[in-house]
This record gives C-alpha cells, structure tokens and sequence, in this order.
C-alpha cells in the first residue's frame, strides 16, 4: 500500500510506493490515480519532465509557474540523490516563506508532492543524479517564475554549501521572495 506522509506545509507529502524485488528485480506502481485519491490526492498530470545532473551541487530551482499554468509537481528520483525542498509562496498563508525538505533517492524510492503556490528547487547530493516529475500544466516560460535558492528571508538550511553548487544563469539572477508578486493567494 501507497504511504502519504505530511511534511507541516499544507498540502505537501512525501510519498512512498510500494517496491517488490525478486530475483529478476523489481516491480512498483509509482503513480496510482484512484488509489492516491483515497488519500485525499487528486491531481491530473499532463506532462512528466527528466533532468540528468552530472555532478554533486547542482542546484535547480527554486521554480513556479504562476496562474493559469500553476503546477503540481510530484518528483522522483531514478538515479542519486536530491535534497528537495519546498516553499509556501501563498500570500496572506500562516506558513508563507516556510520551506520543508526531504532526501529523494533511488535507493528510498520516495517522492514528494509539491502543490501549486509552492516554489520548488533541489541540489543534487551525489554525481549522475536523474530526477523525474510529473507535473499538472504544462512548461510555459511567460508564467515561469524563480526565487534565489540562498534567499536570507527563506533560510534554507542546504545540505551542501553555495560556494560548491553549480546554478544555470536564470538560477543566478532570480530575485529575493520580497516583493515578488507570486500569483498565488491564500484561501
């Protein structure tokens, strides 16, 4: 049975399939609709995304996309290790600019669920990192939006320091959450 376990954002899960080895390897069910809507999860997925990150340090996000092509996400890992963070960007939210994490890995074989108003980012924690994800609209880069990995309001607590992590340019220059107009409203 699929385990769903709440990480003190609202709407934030870590996830953890069911795997069964044998001797020829393994089988698991990593998405079942019907079965994680029992838990309370319905999301309708429309594209699944892989990145490749060739070394430890590699720091992507923190991402959203605002409204209409806001994002659930529900990343995985296939191969290394992440430490996946999430960030409430809800204005007027009890836990805005919050962050929970949690280690993603092939040998965990768990997943975390970001819901939209959540900004999301991850720094790989060991060489030749794949990470999968399914998210619930697709990319569009007019809605994408980014918020500095070291913001000092947000405070992350990354496992690896930022003098060794690896950012693309957009990562670079993205601005503080301060000001930022999110598109996402508490209700």
């Amino acid at each position: 049975m699929v385990e769903v376990i709440g990480l003190g954002l609202e709407g934030v899960f870590e996830i953890r399939p069911p795997k069964f080895d044998d001797a020829r390897g393994f089988f698991s069910e990593t998405w079942n609709a019907a079965k994680l809507a029992k838990a309370g999860i319905s999301i309708n997925f429309v594209q699944d995304n892989h990145s490749f990150s060739r070394s430890r340090g590699i720091m992507r996000g923190l991402h959203f996309q605002i409204p209409p092509f806001a994002q659930d996400k529900l990343v995985r890992v296939l191969r290394g290790s992440v430490f996946d963070v999430a960030v409430d960007i809800r204005k007027g939210s009890p836990t805005f600019g919050k962050w929970v994490a949690v280690t993603l890995s092939s040998r965990q074989w768990n997943q975390m669920l970001v819901p939209k108003g959540f900004a999301h980012g991850f720094v790989t924690l060991e060489p030749d990192t794949e990470v999968v994800y399914k998210v619930s609209a697709p990319y569009s880069r007019p809605h994408d939006r980014s918020i500095r990995f070291d913001d000092p309001d947000i405070a992350i607590d990354w496992p690896v320091p930022a003098t060794e992590m690896v950012l693309s340019a957009k990562d670079e220059a993205a601005p503080f959450l301060a000001g930022l107009e999110t598109g996402f409203t508490y209700q």
